[in-house]
């Protein structure tokens, strides 16, 4: 079964973002196996945030998994081309997938480079925390178009 991760700095603070999110980990699990990773953020203006936030998501980052990092510099995908991404990877053998959300401040250069792919949802900026259940979200489209299931639009 493929295993796809969010690996994301900061927690989660209102509940009603995590209840979401559990939601669609719950959904999530007929099809994946689903993970959040969540890392410590830096407090703002602490010296040297990215790189600190960047060596504890390098930690995680598996040299066998696709990793997709959320940039807003990144390609911009619709549901179906991003549910075509997934499809793409596990049909080319890929078993472990990993999408990486920054802190407030962003993603350092180093995690940038590392990533197999870069994926922008808009040019806006979301707070960490609403990003996240956009990506839960989006996966949990992402299968249900690759399955051809019924999904409201």
């Amino acid at each position: 079964m493929t295993r796809i991760e969010i690996i994301a700095v900061g927690r989660i603070k209102e509940r009603f973002y995590s209840d979401a999110i559990a939601e669609y980990a719950k959904r999530l699990s007929a099809y994946v196996r689903f993970d959040i990773t969540e890392l410590k953020d830096e407090s703002e203006g602490t010296a040297g945030i990215l790189d600190k936030e960047g060596e504890r998501i390098a930690a995680k980052l598996s040299d066998k998994a696709f990793k997709a990092v959320l940039a807003i510099e990144g390609k911009m995908l619709d549901s179906e081309g991003f549910s075509t991404l997934i499809e793409e990877k596990q049909n080319s053998g890929i078993s472990h997938i990993q999408f990486v959300i920054g802190g407030s401040e962003g993603l350092s250069d180093e995690i940038k480079r590392r990533a197999d792919m870069l994926i922008s949802f808009s040019r806006m900026t979301f707070p960490h925390q609403l990003m996240r259940l956009i990506l839960s979200e989006q996966i949990y489209r992402a299968y249900r178009i690759m399955r051809h299931e019924p999904y409201h639009k």
